[in-house]
């Protein structure tokens, strides 16, 4: 006769529950899986398919009471592992977002905003744009999928544990926030410059011929330069785009590295190169 002890089901649910609270965090954060269209049902039921699929071959799980104080410890570390790992790939798409707010104010385009549903705020227009470019290069380059591997080797690199893990990969995490920025003026640069030099020329111009009415001919002009030149780069991007998925993910798979360190390590000189799987 089959019994069934107590301990056999918390045993259950802690190998089912404390993965996939690392799951769902990745999913929430990630910014395509984590995308406001996507049903909050979809969400929850790719992330158990994902968790039943790894939970199996998940290292041993500590002999810890999932519904008590500890086991909820855990659960809320499993979550930070999660939403870590998210943010890692979000903060490249805010820097391609970031790229496109820089370049809309350049060309003038300052006032042609939309409502962002996934920030929960103002978005011009071509940051939207660059933003769906994004996002179809990703899943061209099958970049979700090596994020899903990378989520899947954490278990192993930083198993389920209810030791507390070292806060410097937060830190870690809040560098790489700093290439927001860096990329964002750089993705941005040949729009800049292209309306740099037009509206050098427009203030020549004006100099040269003041009858010439500035404002009912500048706009135009900028923004029209402004959308060839976007047009021009655009079949340049697609490899700036693949390298910064690739450093979102691999920074992304060396997070749990550094925690599973459990204690302080020298940051990565060098990011390692490509991951398998992703290409073109």
């Amino acid at each position: 006769m089959l019994t069934v002890s107590s301990a056999d089901i918390n045993m259950w649910i802690a190998g089912l529950l404390w993965p996939l609270a690392r799951i769902l965090a990745l999913i929430a954060a990630s910014p395509l899986f984590g995308n406001s269209a996507v049903p909050a049902s979809v969400k929850i039921a790719l992330g158990v398919a994902i968790a039943t699929i790894v939970a199996p071959a998940v290292p041993a799980w500590p002999a810890t009471d999932p519904m008590s104080m500890a086991g909820l410890l855990i659960v809320l570390q499993e979550m930070l592992i999660g939403l870590a790992m998210g943010f890692s790939i979000r903060i490249i798409f805010a820097a391609v977002e970031m790229a496109g707010e820089i370049s809309s104010l350049t060309m003038g385009l300052g006032f042609a905003t939309f409502f962002d549903p996934t920030t929960q705020g103002r978005s011009s227009a071509i940051s939207q744009f660059l933003s769906l470019v994004a996002t179809m290069a990703f899943l061209s380059v099958n970049a979700h999928l090596v994020l899903l591997s990378a989520l899947v080797e954490s278990f192993s690199t930083l198993p389920v544990s209810s030791i507390p893990i070292y806060g410097g990969g937060f830190k870690q995490l809040a560098d790489w926030g700093g290439r927001i920025f860096s990329t964002g003026v750089q993705l941005s640069l040949p729009i800049v410059a292209a309306l740099l030099i037009t509206n050098v020329a427009l203030g020549i111009l004006t100099r040269a011929a003041p009858q010439l009415n500035l404002f009912g001919i500048g706009f135009p002009i900028t923004l029209g330069v402004g959308l060839v030149v976007i047009a021009m780069t655009l079949p340049y991007l697609g490899m700036p785009m693949q390298n910064l998925f690739l450093d979102g993910i691999e920074r992304a798979r060396l997070m749990p590295r550094t925690w599973s360190q459990r204690g302080p390590v020298a940051k990565p000189a060098s990011l390692p190169v490509r991951p398998p799987g992703l290409q073109p």
